[in-house]
């Protein structure tokens, strides 16, 4: 990993204060990170464990447990691009989409689950659906739809996790200004309005419609 992912993803034993610790984590609001069990300490289990009893949904992010970042509105414009993509990969049978809840072990000490992710079937574990509850696989495509307490380092730092780990497209969706940044690396991004047109790149090839399909249900 290059130095400025290094910085993202410290060793948790080096964290002497809470401040630093939100720091690493992205600057997250201390009302989205878990205490129990301590931040820094925290295991995959413990992650099952939460997601199983507790909500809202949890990521693992360096041994700390961190509530997703949730809104009414993201949540609406990740099923309608969940929709739009499933009209495309299903009748080609080239893959599988999952939600937020669906968590992908990217790193020793990360857990993410975008709020929208494509796993072609080539990914497929010896050629098997993923029958793990967070298998160690990377998406070939994951989506993030901004909810309003999401910062910018903690998406730089998503963006960092997701390409290290094998994912090749990363779309960051913002309801606000009805646009979506398309990643092909963590800091390349070409941004694209409601009136352009979308597409799946090398991961979906023949994918495309216009950006405000997104949004069509806000409207």
């Amino acid at each position: 990993m290059n130095l400025r992912g290094d910085k993202y993803m410290a060793n948790a034993a080096v964290t002497s204060t809470l401040k630093e610790r939100l720091i690493e984590l992205g600057g997250v609001s201390p009302d989205r990170v878990r205490l129990v069990p301590a931040p820094g300490t925290a295991t995959i289990d413990d992650l099952v464990y939460a997601n199983d009893h507790t909500s809202p949904l949890c990521e693992l992010v360096d041994h700390t447990l961190v509530e997703k970042a949730v809104g009414f509105e993201s949540s609406v414009v990740a099923l309608t691009i969940a929709a739009l993509l499933r009209s495309f990969i299903a009748p080609r049978k080239l893959g599988v989409l999952s939600g937020s809840d669906g968590m992908f072990r990217l790193i020793i000490s990360s857990v993410r689950g975008p709020d929208v992710a494509y796993l072609s079937r080539a990914r497929f574990p010896g050629g098997k659906f993923p029958t793990e509850a967070y298998p160690s696989l990377a998406p070939d495509l994951a989506i993030e739809v901004l909810s309003p307490s999401n910062t910018k380092a903690e998406m730089a730092r998503k963006r960092i996790e997701y390409f290290h780990s094998g994912v090749q497209l990363v779309w960051i969706v913002d309801c606000v200004d009805r646009s979506v940044a398309v990643y092909t690396s963590p800091d390349a991004a070409q941004v694209l309005t409601q009136d352009q047109t979308i597409d799946g790149g090398k991961v979906l090839p023949e994918f495309s419609c216009l950006v405000a399909e997104f949004f069509a249900d806000l409207e």
